[in-house]
């Protein structure tokens, strides 16, 4: 792919937007994802972050993205370029990385190769760009980010972004760094001491909502909002649970509604526990009969009723998805998922009374002391589920994560997570449709999510390496032994 052609590629996607943000400012960040735009411009928090550094009076943001093809770009030497003006990366005093798990990292290192910069911070002097980070993966491992970038954003960063921009007009590299080394929410890698507080937006800045409508994304022309932020559930897994950050706080369904554009019409709710709202029938009654199709985030099974599938279909639902994320009762208990088979048997039977096609379970397989009988009830119960309405799994295995309770949990050797899949495809062939996650995959974001600065590392030296699941393992088995080989 000649420069040319990414310039034509990048002009047509642009002029299929709505709600580019175009400024003259003092300050230009370049802000990244390290995933591909169609993937990229489905992130809330990235295009909130977009907003806010143009809210800043003297600021302004540029996007990029990783290429769909990094190779192309190398063979030709073409940077990575932004799309409001066509500029490389490298030639901005600050980029910021939006980065939402531990596999994304790759995508760091790519951006940042493809544009010249040393990926290592200690190898970057005055004249490369400050490289910032934050996003979701700030909650659980940044770890893993400090060799690359020069400070994170920890948590929240609709008012922190603020303060930064402010001290980058007025300070000089270091001055700034210093500052922010024991500012709440921050790390600056070397000089931050301890575990900072994660920072936290104001209840008035809420919700966070979509700044760009397009139809080349996974979501398509899909404007995105949040009618709450965080948990008030206590899955013994997950990140964001409710004492994670406040827990759970609400925006009413008034104001999210009224945040909606006239010309959108598709829209998503999105966060932690969506249904858990208390207001949730009458938002999504409202968006429905405006006309609107709609999509909602962590449709929770305990929460699903027959007047809301019902305005789910008619809102354009065709699949019905919600999550067990354990293979039995038993295992659902242990990690306080409050999710009992009859909860699942309704929303079956909801599926099949709202016409729509299917049931989509999210599975977990590999949680702590998971048993093959575990397994036999999955697949006795999805074989129940499969009578009532067509049914599909996606079965993922379980990595644990920093902070949570299951912190520290081991990761279930590979070849007894690939019998437990063989053991429920086989069990359900004809019945179900089952969709597996690799677990040499989920095996390479264990080791990143309980990694140290050390796992970064070795995720550069696999990424060097070609990135196959051999480099990943070498890089791993070299920084931190054998015991840490795929089993």
């Amino acid at each position: 792919m000649s420069p040319w052609s990414v310039i034509q590629e990048i002009r047509r996607k642009v002029s299929e937007e709505e709600g580019v943000l175009c400024k003259e400012a003092a300050l230009r960040i370049a802000l990244c994802h390290p995933t591909p735009y169609t993937a990229a411009m489905s992130s809330l928090g990235f295009q909130t972050m977009y907003r806010e550094i143009h809210r800043h009076p003297n600021s302004s943001a540029d996007r990029a993205f990783l290429p769909d093809e990094p190779a192309s770009y190398r063979k030709s030497r073409t940077p990575i370029l932004t799309y409001e003006n066509e500029t490389p990366i490298s030639d901005f005093p600050i980029i910021a990385f939006s980065i939402a798990y531990e596999l994304e990292l790759s995508g760091i290192f790519e951006m940042l190769d493809l544009s010249g910069i040393p990926l290592l911070r200690q190898d970057r002097t005055e004249q490369h760009p400050l490289i910032i980070a934050g996003g979701p993966l700030t909650y659980s491992n940044p770890a893993i980010l400090y060799p690359f970038v020069d400070l994170v954003i920890l948590g929240e960063g609709e008012e922190l972004i603020h303060s930064l921009l402010d001290s980058a007009a007025a300070l000089n590299r270091q001055e700034l760094l210093s500052l922010f080394s024991r500012h709440v929410g921050c790390h600056v890698p070397g000089m931050t001491s301890g575990t900072p507080e994660l920072a936290k937006a104001r209840d008035e800045q809420l919700p966070a909502f979509s700044q760009i409508l397009t139809k080349n994304t996974v979501l398509a022309s899909m404007f995105l909002i949040e009618p709450e932020r965080g948990c008030s559930r206590s899955c013994a897994f997950c990140v964001m649970r409710c004492t994670t950050n406040g827990g759970m706080r609400l925006v009413s369904p008034e104001k999210v509604f009224s945040l909606i554009p006239e010309n959108a019409r598709r829209v998503g709710l999105v966060g932690a526990a969506v249904t858990d709202h208390p207001g949730i029938m009458e938002l999504i009654r409202k968006i429905v009969l405006s006309g609107r199709e709609i999509g909602v985030s962590s449709l929770r099974a305990d929460r699903l009723n027959k007047e809301l599938v019902e305005l789910l279909a008619r809102g354009g639902y065709q699949t019905l998805t919600t999550a067990s994320d354990g293979a039995s009762q038993r295992v659902r208990n242990r990690t306080g998922r409050n999710i009992n088979e009859q909860h699942l048997i309704r929303a079956a039977e909801l599926v099949r009374e709202a016409g729509l096609r299917r049931l989509k379970l999210y599975e977990m397989i590999g949680l702590p002391g998971e048993s093959m009988d575990d397994i036999d009830e999955l697949v006795r119960f999805s074989r129940e589920l499969s009578g009532i309405a067509p049914l599909s799994l996606s079965i993922s295995p379980f990595v644990a994560k920093k902070n949570t309770p299951l912190d520290g949990a081991p990761f279930e050797a590979i070849p007894a997570q690939t019998a437990k899949l063989a053991m429920i495809r086989n069990g359900l062939k004809g019945k179900a449709d089952v969709k597996p996650a690799s677990p040499r995959w989920a095996w390479v974001e264990y080791m990143l999510s309980q990694g140290d600065e050390s796992a970064g590392l070795a995720a550069m030296e696999a990424w060097k390496a070609g990135g196959s699941f051999a480099s990943w393992k070498r890089a791993f088995a070299d920084r931190k032994g054998d015991n840490l080989r795929a089993r």
